[in-house]
């Protein structure tokens, strides 16, 4: 299946040279913390920017996918409630636009799944919502949630969202797979976030596809940081309400680490709120230009969107016989990686073209 909407950027290869020096690469992941000083040192301002980024408070850099970034901040969530005697709490509830692995990383951690349906325009359904909030208030845990979400928009009813969670004791679990939406132009602690989990292979530049390998560290507000997980041989959280580890190295793939450090170091705030801001307007500019061929499935109420879209090849199987499957193929014979192919919506592709294009090549 054609993959095209994991935010696939440019990774430029200055970021990329330090893997090749022994000194990051040949690094054992249990040395004592005394012998590995410049990594700490390196590690702790990758932190402190990534919670600069996110507005939220600290940061685990164990987790080594996206789906285990989930699978941590939900135990993390956990670990939480159980200190303040609501262990019983069990229920996520998950919006029908949420990233697809959020179910999945729901049921790894033991939750029972509540899924709220959207609106034909791809909005939440705020009054099932409420419904199931209500009726699952006593047991809830915590709202998993895409922003901007995967249907490409962003929801103005996010802030409430997240309110109506937290007065019925739950968390916000903000899934960050479209981080690139939002670096520099929006907090996660604003919008209500408790907890999210950062794409270091898809947001901040590390290389990714054909399995590997990825990094995918989560941020949490300042009340879930003592349960972060920690390491028995090279301890990352000395609290003894640490979750247990998640990953065989307490840094997980740490020398990746280093690409993500290069990329927010070289780009400066500025330079990456421009980069969202160029994602956002290149995905617009080539949603104006298709729309009047392929129809845009999804708008947020502007008629604008996020960072990407979908682009509903659905009817031409009805005119002329031809599966989007044909189109994606099509695509590979003149030599472009086709975007993501029937997700979320079958019969359809979720165009995502990043900063990383310019004019011309989003021309062509």
């Amino acid at each position: 299946i054609p993959l095209g909407s994991c935010t696939m950027k440019l990774n430029a290869t200055s970021e990329m040279a330090p893997l090749t020096w022994p000194t990051a690469s040949k690094i054992h992941p249990f040395v004592p913390i005394s012998q590995a000083k410049g990594y700490h040192t390196m590690i702790k301002d990758l932190e402190e920017m990534l919670c600069s980024i996110t507005g939220l408070d600290a940061v685990s850099l164990q987790p080594n996918s996206g789906a285990a970034g989930e699978y941590t901040g939900l135990r993390t969530i956990e670990k939480y409630l159980k200190s303040k005697g609501q262990g019983h709490r069990n229920v996520v509830i998950i919006p029908s636009s949420a990233h697809g692995t959020n179910p999945a990383s729901a049921s790894m951690a033991g939750f029972k799944i509540v899924v709220v349906p959207c609106l034909p325009n791809g909005y939440i359904d705020l009054e099932a919502f409420r419904s199931k909030v209500a009726e699952h208030s006593e047991n809830l845990a915590a709202l998993m949630i895409t922003y901007p979400s995967t249907y490409g928009i962003f929801e103005e009813d996010i802030c409430e969202v997240c309110d109506v969670i937290h007065s019925n004791g739950g968390q916000v679990y903000l899934d960050g797979a479209n981080m690139n939406a939002l670096v520099g132009l929006a907090s996660l602690k604003d919008i209500g976030a408790d907890v999210c989990h950062l794409n270091l292979h898809k947001t901040f530049c590390i290389p990714h596809g054909g399995g590997g390998p990825g990094m995918g560290p989560i941020c949490v507000a300042s009340h879930l940081a003592p349960f972060l997980p920690s390491h028995p041989i090279v301890s990352s959280n000395s609290s003894a309400s640490a979750l247990g580890p998640v990953s065989a190295a307490p840094w997980s793939s740490s020398s990746i680490l280093l690409i993500s450090w290069m990329y927010l170091r070289m780009m400066g705030s500025e330079g990456l709120r421009k980069a969202t801001q160029t994602a956002i307007l290149n995905a617009n500019y080539m949603k104006e230009t298709l729309k009047n061929y392929y129809p845009v499935k999804f708008t947020s109420s502007n008629g604008m969107v996020a960072h990407e879209f979908i682009m509903d090849l659905r009817p031409f199987k009805k005119t002329a016989n031809i599966e989007v499957s044909d189109v994606a193929k099509r695509l590979m014979d003149y030599n472009f990686h086709s975007p993501t192919m029937s997700w979320p919506v079958p019969g359809t592709l979720m165009i995502e073209p990043t900063e990383s294009e310019d004019m011309h090549e989003l021309d062509r």
